[in-house]
């Protein structure tokens, strides 16, 4: 948010200027305030930065030293952008005044170690606060900028999602002549004449309390050890449920009978494999919410249409590709994939669904996107033309938490538990009756609770399904001794002394020596990682941490398939993930050379074909391996016709390999599962796996009430550079 107007100098600089002549301050001192003319929301940075800091020491970092801390953050960036850009600076005043915000930014590194919750409000896209915009405006105000109207004037008002259809994609909307027809049929929705007014928001002890940071705090701690599952009426004796033909699992029955007794909202985060979609459909049906929209993976669409037919015989599902031109626009449940939503928002809005669910609903955790937009403002619509305004709204995924506790942000504003950046009135009400605030201890288990009973849902596998088979993820360590293996253990070397040379400047521009092993300073190994991390996502072809990754898949590939075949030859049928074409490729024609038949499912097929390799898979004897995306089939398909399952490439998160192992470990499966993890030896590639592993603490944390440490919540990307930087510094 950098600010666009111009910075009042009259008068400023004369009176600095005479103060700094007569003064007897050391000459370092007189030469920071000669620059302060030049960037003079430096001080107040230097001297606020001070504050939270100390507050942190203190174990203190409350709201409004959370927002503090964002603020600096934003206004660290902007400064250091304009000192770069600024052409009336000499090469020394720029030096010094990037060299001091340099030092702002350090003490900020130092604060986040302290507080690891703070560390997402670094980042350049996090969102803001009224509150925040208000610090911001009245800092730079007494800093002596003049700023524009638009920034003089801060809006406290909860952000309007945009319209259904915004703006920019009106032209691209197309209505099918299924939806016409039927729009023509029946050209009125039925008048909610019940609909409840607007809920006021409530007012009380919590409300001037910024309660969301909290809210998240409160997950991350696991408060309490209580699992992330809210109380659920017993099952019926007599299964009334399911169609005839039909059986489902006990903990199917006591969700949807949680649905019969009238609650409409759920974050459905059982664990991969337990049968969200079956619950999610008879749920619709209980709830006679028909018209049901379903949002979906591209990869899925095909599976949820036969799910409907399976679970909800008497009902009729579409599935929309492309422009719709076969959509039959009379049926009960619309399947759409989230590739194409864009096309279709005029008319789903207008359709008079009651009910929506959002499947695999981690897809919608950055709220910026325009994906998450789409979704948001369908439900928003569907809310409010829902008679009774109580819609059934299904979130459904087995990973809600991909690296942080804020992934539940955009999941919530879709059940509509928070609204912007506050718990909705429903919610506040329940905080409310706690009687306590933030600064009670006790806070927190009872936060995380009144969450939970909004409508969180979460089973395990090893609860629910206990003759399920076990689970186990093998690693099988390779040696990479041609020659690219060889240049991808110099680049590694290579990036770990870069980095090593950017931390030793930093230091001595501290005026520090450097520092011996085991006296490393983790706050500037951390910011030095942020900004490689930050250099390797915007550079093009230059070497980084994402280009080696790739190079080691590469070079793991053609083992990774020879393995596979091992398998194949031995135990029957194998599941085969990367995440690149060009390994996926590869795999195939090692594949071929040993005479396996195979299937590929990848993201760039169509539904019908990706449907039948998966039935090829599941049903075809002869067929003896699955060379799968790890993106495009990681998620919503049924390949338990194995129960081997290949890693050839790793993820970047933990969640991405537990939903790829769970296409196998499922209900349905006769067999314990094993996965196997072809790990690079010697490289970065085995620090990514134990990475991974670490990272399971944080689900496991947030939704099992497990009292399991979570050693950090950086991303994998940024913890493998700190540890490339740490064996070069300790070389």
């Amino acid at each position: 948010m950098p600010y666009t107007g111009t910075r009042r100098s009259s008068g400023r600089q004369a009176t600095r200027g005479s103060s700094s002549r007569g003064s007897s301050r050391p000459s370092s001192t007189r030469s920071s305030s000669r620059h302060d003319d030049d960037a003079p929301i430096i001080p107040i940075l230097a001297r606020k930065v001070r504050e939270v800091e100390a507050k942190a020491q203190k174990g203190k970092v409350g709201p409004t030293n959370r927002t503090k801390f964002q603020v600096i953050a934003f206004l660290v960036r902007e400064e250091r952008a304009r000192v770069k850009a600024d052409t009336t600076l000499s090469d020394s005043t720029r030096a010094e005044l990037l060299k001091r915000l340099d030092g702002v930014a350090t003490i900020l590194a130092k604060t986040a170690a302290r507080d690891t919750s703070l560390i997402t409000l670094l980042e350049a896209d996090a969102a803001t606060t009224p509150v925040a915009q208000k610090l911001r405006r009245d800092w730079l105000l007494e800093s002596g900028a003049e700023l524009s109207p638009d920034e003089l004037i801060i809006t406290t008002s909860q952000p309007v999602l945009e319209p259904v259809v915004p703006a920019e994609l009106a032209e691209k909307q197309v209505i099918p002549q299924s939806v016409k027809s039927r729009l023509l049929a029946n050209p009125f929705l039925a008048p909610a004449l019940d609909a409840p007014t607007a809920k006021p928001p409530v007012s009380g002890r919590l409300s001037n309390w910024e309660l969301m940071g909290p809210l998240y705090k409160a997950f991350e701690q696991g408060s309490g050890g209580r699992a992330a599952s809210m109380e659920l009426p017993e099952a019926p004796k007599i299964d009334r449920l399911s169609p005839k033909g039909r059986e489902i699992m006990r903990h199917q029955a006591r969700f949807v009978e949680s649905v019969r007794e009238g609650h409409r909202t759920f974050l459905l985060a059982d664990e991969p494999g337990l049968g969200k979609t079956a619950q999610s459909i008879l749920a619709a049906s209980v709830a006679d919410a028909w018209p049901l929209l379903a949002v979906v993976p591209n990869v899925v669409k095909m599976n949820w249409a036969r799910e409907v037919e399976r679970w909800a015989p008497n009902r009729r599902a579409t599935v929309i590709h492309g422009d719709g031109r076969d959509l039959d626009a009379f049926a009960d449940v619309v399947i759409v994939n989230y590739e194409v939503l864009d096309r279709h928002l005029a008319w789903l809005g207008t359709l008079g669904f009651k009910g929506m669910v959002v499947d695999e609903a981690h897809f919608i955790k950055n709220l910026h996107s325009q994906r998450s937009q789409h979704v948001l403002s369908l439900a928003s619509r569907i809310r409010k033309l829902t008679p009774g305004g109580n819609p059934l709204l299904l979130a459904l995924t087995g990973t809600p938490l991909i690296n942080d506790v804020e992934d539940f942000n955009a999941i919530w504003q879709f059940l509509g538990w928070v609204q912007g950046d506050k718990p909705a009135p429903e919610l506040m009400a329940k905080l409310e009756e706690t009687g306590l605030t933030p600064a009670d201890r006790d806070f927190y288990p009872e936060a995380r609770s009144a969450v939970i009973d909004m409508g969180i849902v979460r089973r395990r596998k090893i609860d629910v399904a206990k003759d399920l088979p076990s689970k186990l993820i093998a690693d099988i360590p390779v040696e990479l001794d041609d020659d690219l293996g060889r240049s991808i253990r110099d680049a590694e070397r290579e990036l770990g002394a870069r980095l090593a040379a950017k931390y030793r400047r930093i230091l001595e521009a501290r005026g520090e020596r450097a520092s011996f092993a085991g006296e490393l300073d983790t706050d500037i190994m951390r910011l030095v990682a942020q900004g490689e991390l930050d250099e390797s996502k915007a550079s093009g072809g230059a070497e980084n941490v994402f280009t080696m990754v790739r190079k080691i898949g590469q070079a793991k590939s053609v083992l990774a398939a020879d393995y596979t075949a091992q398998l194949a030859h031995s135990v029957g049928k194998v599941v085969f993930f990367a995440k690149h074409i060009d390994v996926m490729d590869t795999a195939e024609q090692v594949f071929a050379g040993r005479g396996l038949k195979t299937v590929s499912i990848r993201g760039d097929q169509s539904t019908p074909a990706r449907q039948a390799a998966i039935d090829a898979f599941n049903t075809d004897p002869d067929v003896a391996v699955a060379v799968c995306s790890l993106t495009a089939a990681g998620v919503g398909l049924n390949l338990q016709a194995a129960s081997n399952v290949v890693l050839a490439e790793l993820s970047w998160t933990a969640a991405e390999q537990t939903q790829a192992i769970d296409r196998v470990h499922r209900i349905g499966q006769d067999e314990p599962v094993t996965a196997w993890r072809i790990i690079a030896a010697h490289t970065i590639d085995a620090k990514i796996a134990e990475l991974i592993d670490s990272k399971q603490g944080l689900a496991a944390r947030a939704l099992d009430g497990s009292d399991q440490d979570i050693t950090t919540s950086d991303s994998v990307q940024l913890n493998a550079l700190i540890g490339l930087l740490r064996d070069a510094l300790e070389a």
